[in-house]
């Protein structure tokens, strides 16, 4: 007998979670907690306010708040109108901002100044619904895309990724069981919620009705105290925030209880296979999983320690939609171990739709985001760097993954980036952009790098020349706009 799995909507799920256990926390964001019937009250009050101001089913509210309480309310409310949840990165500057609002036609902006948005209705961060409003049920609306995130390329044009998905779950529907979350459970995303994976992790986990802990910002420590203190037995990380954790001192790293960790997931940019392995070595191999997906979810690889130990630099198999390696001028397929282009194509209906742009779109609805890779002969991805970012220096590729892997080896290097600066020589020149501990007390960096460099790289991928910067390379999710990097430096 086959077992039909009911979906509800969001809103439903919300409100469902708070009439079987109404205490129970919700959310959590630094001292700020949340139960799910504060939750489901709370996120009442707002949709009306919402709708007041204009949100209606399918319109787009943006949220361009920073991690917090609000930031999941704010989505909660749009879900519970039937709109979609267009996150944005709080920090963007006012004209980025305007852009993906007017690509977006947003109904709302929730956390931005008023004057930035003259035509659009907006509210600030801090704001709060009347008080006087009604948290009553609201009548049962499904949004017909379930969240709208920006692109994390890199072109600097704004463009919009739709879930081809509406807003109806089940805590034990497909996302549930790929995340391999826990209905009831807890997760912890100290990454930001304006990126797609923290996003999507952690309302999947609200959905099935889970505590989802966040943090306003990444630390490092924080982060291990927040896994001991409320027991998260899913963790996502990206592996700026791994290489972080790991190069604290020892003896405050294993000072607090991570025990409870069933899933630690990782994903969003290339991981070290050094760093990899030390994580396999410390928790376990049977704990870890990588991803490797664009937003658009077209097809999806996935590994876990215990087998990438064998293959090392995997990013795995395909486990939903399909994949190939193509040569990425003929688009011909090329055999096992050869770098190409990765192409991706969904088995069924679309996955997503972009708002702003065309897909990289080729004979029989084969896409490419632009990555480049190959697989070996057992099936196993093994990723090289996006086709956007490869250098060409005196006639030679250098993909930037690389040599940045070999440099976050040194034990002085908390992040860093590769870009290609012009050249008349060369055409570009290779340019590495580093931040070092405060402590590091190297008296010639650029010597140093070069020697390290020189023990795991050809002398053609060491960078010829060397920048030293005290703030982060990365943000917090492990992304880098290597194409701003490259303006600033004319």
């Amino acid at each position: 007998m086959v077992t039909l799995v009911a979906y509800r909507s969001i809103s439903w799920l919300i409100s469902d979670a708070a009439r079987r256990d109404p205490d129970r926390p919700a959310i959590t964001c630094g001292d700020e907690t949340v139960s799910r019937l504060e939750l489901d009250l709370r996120t009442n009050r707002m949709a009306r306010a919402f709708a007041a101001m204009g949100v209606t089913q399918g319109s787009l509210v943006t949220i361009a708040l920073p991690n917090s309480v609000a930031f999941l309310e704010a989505a909660v409310a749009a879900w519970k109108l039937g709109a979609i949840p267009q996150p944005v990165s709080y920090r963007l500057p006012d004209r980025e901002r305007q852009a993906i609002v007017e690509l977006a036609d947003s109904a709302l902006v929730v956390g931005a100044e008023p004057s930035a948005h003259p035509t659009r209705r907006v509210v600030r961060e801090g704001w709060e619904p009347d008080a006087g409003l009604s948290d009553d049920p609201l009548p049962d609306i499904i949004s017909p895309s379930w969240k709208a995130p920006t692109s994390g390329g890199s072109t600097g044009r704004p463009k919009l990724i739709l879930s081809g998905a509406p807003g109806t779950f089940h805590e034990d529907g497909p996302g549930m069981k790929f995340y391999r979350i826990k209905p009831n459970g807890v997760s912890c995303a100290p990454g930001p919620l304006y990126h797609s994976a923290p996003f999507q992790v952690s309302s999947l986990s609200l959905f099935g009705g889970g505590h989802v802990v966040l943090m306003s910002k990444f630390d490092a420590e924080e982060t291990l105290r927040a896994v001991d203190t409320y027991r998260p037995d899913l963790l996502l990380l990206v592996p700026t925030m791994m290489s972080r954790i790991w190069r604290l001192p020892v003896a405050v790293r294993t000072q607090y209880d991570l025990s409870s960790l069933e899933v630690i997931w990782h994903m969003a940019a290339p991981c070290p296979v050094w760093l990899k392995q030390a994580w396999i070595d410390w928790l376990g191999g049977e704990k870890i999983y990588e991803l490797y997906a664009g937003t658009e979810a077209q097809a999806v690889t996935v590994v876990r320690g215990d087998e990438w130990s064998a293959h090392p630099g995997t990013v795995g198999r395909v486990t939903d939609g399909e994949m190939r390696v193509l040569d990425p001028e003929t688009h011909e397929d090329l055999p096992p171990g050869q770098i190409g282009e990765i192409f991706l194509r969904a088995k069924g209906k679309p996955t997503y739709h972009y708002r702003g742009a065309e897909p990289h779109r080729i004979d029989d609805g084969w896409e490419s985001l632009g990555d480049m890779g190959w697989f070996d002969a057992e099936g196993y991805l093994f990723l090289g760097d996006r086709k956007a970012d490869m250098i060409l220096s005196g006639g030679a590729n250098i993909y930037p993954a690389e040599t940045e892997s070999a440099l976050l080896e040194h034990h002085t290097v908390v992040s860093c980036a590769v870009i290609g600066l012009p050249d008349e020589d060369l055409g570009k020149r290779v340019h590495g952009v580093i931040q070092l501990t405060p402590d590091h007390g190297l008296d010639d960096p650029d010597t140093e790098m070069r020697a390290f460099l020189a023990e795991r790289l050809v002398r053609y991928k060491i960078p010829r020349t060397f920048e030293y910067v005290d703030t982060p390379v990365r943000d917090d999710a492990g992304k880098v706009r290597r194409s701003g990097l490259v303006a600033e430096r004319g």
